[in-house]
């Protein structure tokens, strides 16, 4: 890969360095010492729903092999690593009783974190919610926002100040409209309506679980939330093109923003989507629930967007939406059924994303302009590729290398322009089920055979060593040359 921004840019001592994994995607041991139904377990088995009708029923094996994967880590010089908790592990029907077999897992790789000097960053919930939940209404249903405080609650008990940080949703956003407006990930519903409550009912959570930490650890215990805020262009200058990326951004961030940050949801939101709801499940007293203090917020960047007034990606089912998760016959761009997006130039990653770092430097000096006095972290940001093993026994994945370095150097960038980012976590430290696309996409810097286990450190994998034995960014061409 030909890259786009010289090397050599050096980070301070204090910024934080770490990778970053999701416990369906890794752990696997589906049905094992008490784990409960979750509806990815459910979804992947639905004909149709996943990619050559892979599932996570074994993943990587990583709750048999937690040993192996923290050596790994500490061989890369890891500094953090942020993982999620599988709800249906502690918690197998998603209320009640507590599942001390779950609770013991976490806790036991937790301790071996802080054991190899690593910061535990743990993630509430990355998208694996209890089925029994769901069979109740899922994320419409405002009663699972406060089923999640109380397992939030268990967990700031269990785990307690071993945690370097709580971050309570991953990427509400896909939950909502990934989960419920098209559909293409669990649990598959298709329902506009649902979609709109499922993002105020994250919102609630979000508030429920980062005070209920608080109450038990608090008022200073490190609390986030992590955002995949979109950066969308508009086509052109033209009134249409500008309002078809206000649309998008509306749906898109500021429905998280605005309550999180600002403490109220953007008008806009309401009449973009009157036509669909009337938004009376938001009740008093949520937004003073939803918003509380961020320790940082963390926002995951993969690649930019680009729109013109058209008909919508709904309109269209053979073509995949710009998150890059397959397509579908129903948008998941809820109430923007006229922006039609745009193909973007390459270079792109397997998953047909285009690479553009010059997009998370705008976005981190736009969160810079807009909230001032908020830290930020990169909690995810990689690529996936084709990789293979080489004769040599090496992963040469020149192509991840680069866009590493120019996506970290943009970070950099932005740093040197102001924006107070602390940490970045590239996605992901190893090759796993990637959602929809089952074992077809490789994120990771550390590749795993999926028929024997094996893990191998790829070439990306050393470089990001370098890079933290260093802190300064090295030429991408010096990653075949350095020794496992």
């Amino acid at each position: 890969m030909t890259t786009t921004r010289p090397s050599g840019r050096q980070f301070s001592d204090d910024f934080l360095w770490g990778s970053a994994t999701a416990s369906y995607q890794i752990e696997g041991a589906y049905d094992e010492d008490g784990r409960g139904p979750s509806i990815w377990d459910t979804f992947s088995r639905t004909p149709g729903k996943v990619l050559n009708g892979d599932t996570g029923d074994v993943a990587v094996d990583h709750y048999h092999r937690v040993a192996e994967d923290v050596e790994i880590m500490k061989g890369l010089g890891l500094q953090a690593y942020r993982f999620s908790i599988a709800w249906p592990r502690i918690q197998p029907t998603g209320s009640g009783e507590f599942n001390q077999a779950g609770l013991d897992f976490y806790s036991d790789l937790v301790d071996r974190l802080v054991a190899a000097g690593i910061k535990p960053v743990a993630t509430l919930y990355h998208w694996d919610l209890p089925q029994p939940l769901e069979d109740e209404g899922g994320w419409a249903n405002r009663a699972t926002a406060y089923r999640f405080a109380e397992y939030a609650t268990k967990l700031a008990e269990v785990l307690g100040d071993r945690v370097h940080l709580w971050t309570t949703l991953n990427e509400p956003w896909c939950s909502a409209f990934l989960g419920y407006a098209s559909g293409v990930h669990a649990p598959g519903v298709t329902d506009d309506v649902k979609a709109l409550k499922a993002v105020h009912h994250l919102n609630l959570a979000h508030g429920l679980a980062g005070r209920a930490i608080r109450e038990v650890l608090g008022e200073d215990t490190p609390v986030s939330i992590t955002l995949n805020l979109h950066v969308t262009r508009a086509e052109s200058d033209a009134a249409d093109a500008v309002e078809a990326k206000r649309r998008i951004d509306t749906i898109a961030n500021e429905v998280f923003l605005g309550p999180l940050l600002d403490g109220e949801y953007p008008k806009e939101v309401f009449a973009d989507t009157a036509h669909i709801t009337d938004w009376s499940f938001v009740q008093e007293g949520d937004l003073e629930l939803i918003r509380i203090p961020l320790t940082v917020l963390g926002v995951n960047y993969y690649s930019t967007g680009r729109v013109k007034k058209g008909t919508g990606v709904g309109a269209d089912p053979g073509k995949p939406g710009p998150d890059g998760h397959r397509a579908s016959e129903h948008s998941s761009w809820v109430g923007a059924d006229e922006v039609e997006w745009l193909p973007q130039p390459g270079p792109h990653t397997a998953m047909g994303w285009n690479q553009e770092p010059q997009g998370l430097v705008d976005l981190l000096l736009e969160l810079r302009d807009r909230y001032p006095s908020q830290p930020l972290a990169i909690t995810e940001n990689g690529a996936a590729f084709y990789d293979t093993v080489s004769e040599d026994g090496r992963v040469h994945d020149e192509d991840r290398v680069g866009y590493l370095h120019d996506h970290i150097d943009a970070v950099g960038e932005a740093i040197e322009k102001g924006a107070d980012v602390r940490a970045y976590f590239v996605w992901s430290l190893l090759d796993n089920f990637e959602w929809a696309y089952g074992y077809d996409r490789r994120f990771g810097v550390v590749r795993v055979d999926y028929d024997t286990q094996e893990r191998i450190v790829k070439d990306s994998g050393l470089w990001y060593r370098e890079l933290l034995r260093t802190r300064t960014i090295a030429p991408v061409e010096s990653a075949a040359a350095i020794q496992p």
